[in-house]
């Protein structure tokens, strides 16, 4: 028996490895097809994915066992995030909520995304090099070949997505809001552009993949969203002012020209594809709050916070604005209007002020977390990794202000699969001998 014990050591050694590789791709598979129906609006297509994310944290959970301990990694946000999920409960079972089956909804895909966030700090939380490597690899080529076909598809019929017959009036790639692909670009986009600045300066493969870059850059301007392209102009400035004013290591001005070339192309090429009525949409930035294809945004918002009015302390109930906001609705429309374009906005109606300063703490948690330590995270991949991944946070979160991309099932998951990276910035020891399952 007692030849046979480190024999069994050994097998479980190996096989938590393998199982934690598992939980990584099938977390890699289900973000990277996560955006194909639709952005997962559809109930199957959201339910997917917490059934996924589910599995995800079961192999997890497996590959701990296995490997003889289960090590579970802090963050200072798992506190108001859970608090914001009691909160949702509350008021679904004490009737707080003006309609449950929403409220119910709004619960599983929170806890979807919390779940999402938990288990992506646990699964890269002290892992190697190469693991980092990969990650940063396989965003880039996620985001290239994802947005090259949604150019060729905008460039064969802007009106409709290949596999639907119908027109759908302003879709791009599979997404039927073009607001809503360029939320995920604002993702895609600095997490690529991080991976390839930390590379070696004099890599010949590093024009190949500022080309990567490049083309999702011209994707999310082909969108003709506002608001995509200015929280695009705030992440590279955040990113351009990181690099040049934070970055001790040498050869940062380099970085920043290679950046700049690229840049350049972007526009180049983005100027000779796009149609003249996308230029004339971009003009417009400076209109931008006014206007909504429902009316307009400014009035969308004050009618909204008639709902807070009414139920200030705990909201009208998670999910609850479709139902809540037509007693407060001020001018006529025949559709109906699911959203505040303005994720804080809807917050503050659907969770009082109760959510708000959930949500607050959280926010400041994040930004305070995320920035602290910029100087540690320029010293390897993993640090300039997850600085793309906190600066593609606070693209979307800019982003919120106008529209709703958090609600988008896939956008959202996206953005807790960032936020989890981002969360680790700090904590992360690259040099441990081990990591979850992704050791070289």
């Amino acid at each position: 028996m007692g030849s046979l014990l480190p024999e069994n050591d050994e097998v479980r050694s190996e096989l938590s490895p393998r199982v934690f590789s598992l939980a990584r791709i099938l977390l890699g598979v289900m973000l990277f097809a996560a955006p194909l129906p639709y952005g997962a609006i559809y109930t199957w297509a959201w339910a997917s994915l917490t059934i996924l994310t589910l599995l995800v944290v079961i192999l997890w959970i497996v590959g701990s066992i296995q490997g003889g301990r289960l090590r579970i990694g802090y963050s200072p946000l798992y506190a108001p995030l859970a608090l914001f999920l009691a909160l949702g409960l509350i008021q679904l079972f004490f009737h707080l909520t003006l309609t449950p089956i929403a409220t119910r909804e709004s619960l599983l895909k929170l806890a979807t995304d919390f779940a999402l966030f938990f288990v992506v700090i646990q699964l890269f939380l002290g892992c190697s090099f190469d693991a980092w490597r990969r990650l940063g690899i396989a965003v880039l080529i996620f985001g290239f070949l994802f947005s090259f076909l949604s150019i060729l598809q905008f460039l064969w019929d802007p009106g409709r997505i290949l596999w639907v017959s119908r027109y759908l009036g302003g879709p791009f790639g599979p997404y039927v809001d073009r607001d809503h692909y360029a939320g995920l670009m604002e993702m895609v986009i600095p997490v690529s552009a991080s991976y390839v600045l930390s590379r070696p300066r004099r890599d010949p493969l590093n024009g190949l993949l500022w080309f990567g870059v490049l083309v999702p850059l011209v994707s999310l301007l082909l969108t003709g969203s506002r608001g995509g392209l200015v929280s695009m102009l705030v992440e590279s400035a955040i990113l351009g002012w990181i690099v040049i004013g934070r970055n001790p290591l040498p050869g940062r001005r380099m970085r920043v020209a290679a950046a700049g070339l690229v840049l350049v192309a972007v526009a180049s090429l983005f100027f000779w594809l796009v149609p003249n009525y996308v230029l004339t949409k971009l003009g417009t930035v400076n209109n931008y709050v006014p206007e909504v294809h429902m009316g307009s945004r400014l009035t969308l918002w004050r009618d909204s916070l008639g709902i807070f009015r009414d139920h200030p302390w705990a909201g009208a109930g998670m999910g609850s604005f479709v139902t809540a906001y037509p007693p407060h609705q001020t001018y006529a429309l025949d559709l109906i209007t699911e959203h505040a374009h303005n994720d804080y906005v809807e917050a503050l109606a659907e969770t009082g002020l109760t959510g708000s300063v959930l949500i607050l703490a959280a926010l400041g948690l994040f930004i305070h977390m995320i920035f602290r330590s910029l100087v540690v995270q320029f010293r390897d991949e993993p640090g300039w990794i997850q600085l793309g991944a906190a600066i593609a946070c606070c693209g979307l979160l800019l982003h919120s202000f106008v529209d709703f991309n958090l609600h988008i099932p896939a956008n959202a998951a996206w953005f807790a699969f960032c936020a989890g990276l981002a969360s680790l910035s700090g904590r992360i020891n690259p040099e441990q001998e081990e990591c979850l399952g992704l050791r070289s």
